[in-house]
C-alpha cells in the first residue's frame, strides 16, 4: 500500500510541476508586470513614509523653544571670574596674529581655539523647552514620525 501511494504522490507532483512550467510558458508578461508594479506601490510607500517623517519631524521641530543666556553673565574657570566679552579675546587676538605675523599657522591656531571655545560657550548655556501641547497633537506628532520612519525603513531593508 505504500508503494502505490508513493507511486500515486510522485504523479502528483510530476502533474503540478508541468503544469506550473506550461503556466510560466504560456504568460511571462505576467510575472514582469507584477513585478514592476510591486516596484511602484514600494517606491509610493517608500515617498508617503518620508512625506509623513518629515511632517512629523516638522511638527515636533515647532513646538520646541530654545534660548540662549550668553552673554549675561560671566563663567567661572577654575578660581577666575570671566565675563562673556572675554570669550571673544582670543578670536580677536588670532586675527591680529593672522595679519602680523610671517608664519600665519599660530593666528589660525589660536583663531580656531577663539572660535570654538565661542561655540562651546554658546552651546554650553542654550536650553531647551518644549512649549505646551495638546494630547491629540502630541500623538499625531510623534504617530507621523513612527509611522513614517517604519515605512521608510521597511523599505530601505527589505529583501529584494
Amino acid at each position: 500500500m505504500s508503494k502505490n501511494t508513493d507511486e500515486e504522490l510522485n504523479k502528483l507532483y510530476k502533474e503540478i510541476k508541468s503544469q506550473k512550467l506550461a503556466e510560466s510558458e504560456s504568460a511571462p508578461h505576467k510575472r514582469s508586470s507584477g513585478s514592476s508594479g510591486s516596484e511602484s506601490g514600494d517606491l509610493m510607500q517608500f515617498f508617503i513614509g518620508l512625506i509623513m517623517l518629515a511632517g512629523g519631524l516638522y511638527m515636533v521641530l515647532q513646538n520646541i523653544n530654545v534660548t540662549s543666556s550668553w552673554g549675561f553673565f560671566s563663567y567661572r574657570i577654575g578660581f577666575f571670574q570671566v565675563s562673556s566679552g572675554m570669550v571673544l579675546l582670543p578670536s580677536i587676538i588670532g586675527i591680529l596674529m593672522l595679519f602680523m605675523m610671517e608664519k600665519r599657522i599660530f593666528g589660525w591656531i589660536v583663531l580656531s581655539i577663539g572660535i570654538a571655545i565661542i561655540l562651546l560657550s554658546v552651546f554650553l548655556t542654550t536650553h531647551i523647552y518644549w512649549k505646551t501641547t495638546s494630547a491629540y497633537n502630541f500623538i499625531i506628532m510623534f504617530g507621523f514620525v513612527a509611522a513614517g520612519a517604519g515605512l521608510v525603513i521597511k523599505q530601505l531593508f527589505k529583501q529584494r
